[in-house]
């Protein structure tokens, strides 16, 4: 079969959550009954559903040509692979954890302590390169309650919300890495022509999720000023009203700005402000 396999994770809410970003970049397809592949309708494409923690090594053996999954599993498996997209899903921190009470002033109070985690490899090597050498308990699980277990004296662990740390009496010392969903593919680059349409469709969804367009009318007189708000990605596009004191404006403004973008739009005479949300785009 020549078909380019891409692999996503199987189950869980990243599963969701990629699967819904390739049917928004148009990679439609429909999984029976928990099955391992499905066919993308008008493409010669495969998804193959994965353990989240097979895909770097699966792609890396050539398994599967693009893989999605976490950056921090790229990281700690270190296979030889290329990293083509971030994809701004499944953000987290990854972080050397200690009890509440635990007397720790620098990372060198961690030599010669037992340290909990299931990035073995990521934490040696941040350790390593400040001269700190620690015994690794290796785990593929939960590791929050090695403390209380008296299996660990800290725990280097993915933190989202931090709730829970908290529950098992720990906090946050220092933080290793701050690792995302990602794209990547075998060095062979098989079909790549096919792989690189594929991710640039990607890539419109991922910007598209950052932009909202913002339309608006506004004073002639007062366009300059209104520019320096909005300068759009590489312009506004600026049009007429049939009132020549108007004009009307759309811009594409970064969605975490759109409020107080508004907001200083309104204070300068603008009116008629409307956001709208964009689904895909090409820049």
């Amino acid at each position: 079969m020549n078909n380019l396999r891409i692999g996503i994770p199987s189950k869980g809410r990243l599963s969701d959550l990629i699967g819904d970003l390739l049917k928004q970049a148009g990679l439609k397809f429909r999984r029976q009954d928990r099955g391992l592949f499905a066919r993308v309708s008008d493409m010669d494409v495969d998804i193959v559903f994965l353990r989240t923690d097979d895909i770097p090594v699966l792609c890396a053996e050539g398994a599967i040509d693009l893989g999605i999954t976490g950056s921090d599993l790229v990281d700690e498996m270190a296979p030889d692979l290329t990293t083509r997209l971030s994809l701004g899903i499944g953000k987290c921190r990854l972080a050397i954890c200690v009890p509440e009470d635990m007397p720790i002033k620098s990372t060198a109070d961690l030599r010669g302590r037992r340290i909990a985690t299931s990035f073995p490899n990521v934490t040696k090597r941040y350790l390593d390169g400040l001269g700190v050498e620690a015994h690794m308990v290796r785990l593929s699980g939960s590791v929050e309650i090695m403390v209380t277990l008296g299996v660990a004296d800290a725990i280097v662990d993915l933190v989202e919300t931090g709730s829970t740390l908290v529950a098992n009496r720990l906090q946050i010392f220092e933080e290793i890495g701050v690792y995302e969903t990602v794209v990547v593919q075998n060095t062979d680059q098989r079909q790549s022509d096919l792989a690189d349409r594929i991710l640039r469709r990607l890539e419109g969804v991922v910007i598209a999720r950052r932009y909202s367009l913002l339309g608006y009318n506004i004073p002639r007189d007062r366009l300059d000023e209104a520019e320096t708000i909005t300068p759009g990605f590489n312009s506004p596009t600026i049009n007429a009203l049939e009132d020549p004191d108007w004009c009307a404006v759309q811009v594409m403004v970064k969605t975490k700005d759109v409020i107080e973008v508004m907001e200083q739009l309104e204070e300068l005479g603008a009116s008629a402000i409307l956001e709208t949300q964009i689904t895909n785009c090409r820049l």
